[in-house]
Parts: structure tokens; sequence; C-alpha cells
């Protein structure tokens, strides 16, 4: 098994082509704090993220993101999440 001592953000090699489970997995990094600091704003990013390629539960994750977000949270996410599609696209 591989091993590196080098932290690394949990969306850090998710690219374009990712899975809408790898997406979904970034999403509950940042939503439960395993790997990063918790970040409810990039949770709703990566869960959008899934959710736009069909994730089921990535959907319900949002929304409960949502929830505990401010709008200008949500809004943030939101930019996120497009900035990222831009990039990886």
């Amino acid at each position: 098994m591989a091993y590196s001592d080098i932290p690394m953000e949990p969306g850090a090699l998710i690219g374009a082509h990712s899975l809408p489970e790898d997406l979904y997995r970034a999403g509950l990094a940042y939503a439960t704090g395993t790997g990063t600091e918790v970040n409810l704003v990039e949770a709703h990013k990566w869960f959008n993220l899934a959710a736009a390629r069909g994730h089921e539960e990535a959907k319900a994750q949002r929304q409960d993101m949502a929830e505990m977000l401010t709008s200008e949270e949500v809004k943030l996410a939101l930019q996120a999440a497009r900035d990222w599609m831009r990039l990886a696209h």
C-alpha cells in the first residue's frame, strides 16, 4: 500500500473524470472532519458536485448542509462548485 506523510485536502486528487462516489466521499470528509478541518461550505460543494452526477445520497447530504449554512454560505458553496466545474473541464 502506498503511503505519504504529505498532508492533502480530501478533494486534492479529484478531477473532471472522478466518479460521483469520489466526490461524495470528499463531501463526507469535509462534513465530518476526516483528514481535514470540518468545513460545511466545502462539504456542500462536493455533495453538490456528486449530486449533479447522479449520486442520490449526495442530494440528501447537500440539503442537510444547506440547512446548516446561511444563505450567503450556500451561495459561496454553489459558486465554488461552478468554479470547480470550469477548472475541471
